[in-house]
């Protein structure tokens, strides 16, 4: 499989999708929201975008199956499966803040081997592909060279559904107020992830997330010279629920920072 020419053609579809996905904002009515859950929200154009996806993948590559987040289709084949966030951002979209995007990876076997990451308001693709290096609108990118954490400027997520370790989580968000430049939440993963691996951030990390919402960045921070692990260093960053993502400087400094009060196992 020639994954260059793979990760080119992703990045077509992608872009015409974030197309489609920045029009509809112009004229999006916020009473066409739907709540699959509390706090957790779906409109016509995630659904619409991930059918475009699916389709367009699906003819890419017809031997791939699928695991998305709106179900359109999660049927997964043995060796390779596209991971689809059709819109990561939909409350900062259906609230008209323009901080979203479209993040397509591939799966192979348990490997993810090519991520696609498209923010349309500010036009800007990110791509990688594994062993090829990581690229923002077809110009190489690489993490901050950052030394410490004391230099460094770190994102996460807020929880949005499951509370039960606020507490936790907001005494680790303390500590990283107090050993860094500042905390960012933006709303979308994908991007949080991008933007460590071209330099914006030195770190990322959040709990509570899917393998859409990480799979295409974790492997464009890897392949811009980042590292990205679980809370504890090790395990499975993909589907383990959290994630900590660095320019690499830092890792171990975050871990520590997030181990003084992460006490329990995510559940």
């Amino acid at each position: 499989m020639n994954l260059r020419q793979l990760c080119q053609n992703v990045t077509i579809i992608t872009r015409g999708v974030g197309a489609f996905i920045k029009k509809e904002s112009g004229s999006f009515d916020r009473s066409k929201v739907e709540m699959k859950g509390f706090n957790n929200l779906v409109s016509y154009v995630d659904k619409q975008a991930e059918e475009q996806l699916v389709k367009q993948l699906r003819e890419l590559l017809p031997e791939a199956g699928f695991i998305t987040e709106e179900e359109t289709d999660n049927v997964r084949k043995e060796r390779f499966n596209w991971i689809i966030d059709p819109l990561d951002g939909t409350t900062n979209f259906t609230h008209g803040l323009p901080i979203f995007s479209v993040s397509i990876a591939l799966m192979e076997n348990e490997e993810i081997v090519l991520g696609v990451v498209y923010e349309p308001n500010r036009d800007e693709c990110f791509y990688a592909y594994k062993g090829g290096g990581a690229f923002c609108n077809d110009n190489p990118i690489n993490v901050s060279e950052a030394p410490a954490l004391k230099d460094a400027l770190v994102a996460t997520g807020f929880p949005y559904y499951d509370f039960g370790l606020t507490q936790q989580y907001l005494q680790v968000l303390g500590n990283f107020m107090a050993k860094s430049h500042g905390v960012r939440r933006l709303g979308s993963a994908a991007l949080d992830l991008v933007y460590v691996a071209c330099g914006r951030f030195e770190g990322f990390f959040e709990f509570n997330l899917n393998p859409w919402d990480v799979a295409a960045g974790a492997l464009i921070v890897q392949e811009a010279g980042g590292q990205v692990s679980k809370f504890t260093d090790g395990g499975d960053y993909i589907f383990g629920r959290e994630i900590v993502a660095s320019n690499g400087n830092i890792h171990s400094e975050m871990l520590a920072t997030i181990a003084e009060y992460w006490k329990e196992p995510l559940r």
